[in-house]
């Protein structure tokens, strides 16, 4: 059995560099087989702020609910970051508005179509249609997913 509905957004956020976020960053692997090692200090600190938002401007925060896209890595709960500045490509996930409804979908082109796509194939592909009122809202660059 197909089902029509997909992963939706359910909240939105802006983004709002108020300071820089530093946390020590380890130089080496870590390793996820046997143990290694561990070095005794830090030797750079990474910023989450310029390691994960290019445009401040135009990035977002979404938290996504429902499974069709759990092939791709996107379970209920996460929260994604959405570049709205970034052309999307064939191939990218997207947040999509179809009739006004926010999705998480993968964007596919292929001969001269356009496609919504599910990870999940209890899920429809959506063919976009000249009589569907379907925008491309932003491409995902990062899922944040609770281990």
């Amino acid at each position: 059995m197909t089902k029509k509905n997909s992963t939706s957004v359910t909240k939105i956020w802006g983004f709002e560099a108020r300071t820089a976020l530093e946390i020590p960053l380890f130089t080496e692997g870590v390793s996820a087989g046997f143990p290694s090692p561990a070095d005794d200090f830090i030797d750079k600190t990474l910023d989450l702020n310029e390691f994960l938002v290019t445009h401040p401007a135009a990035t977002f925060f979404v938290r996504v609910e429902g499974t069709s896209m759990i092939e791709a890595g996107i379970h209920p709960g996460d929260i994604l970051i959405v570049d709205r500045a970034l052309e999307p490509k064939s191939g990218n996930v997207v947040i999509a508005t179809l009739n006004g409804d926010f999705m998480v979908k993968r964007f596919r082109r292929s001969r001269g179509k356009s496609y919504l796509l599910a990870e999940n194939p209890a899920f429809t592909p959506i063919e976009i249609t000249d009589t569907m009122h379907v925008e491309v809202w932003g491409v995902v660059t990062y899922v944040i997913h609770k281990a």
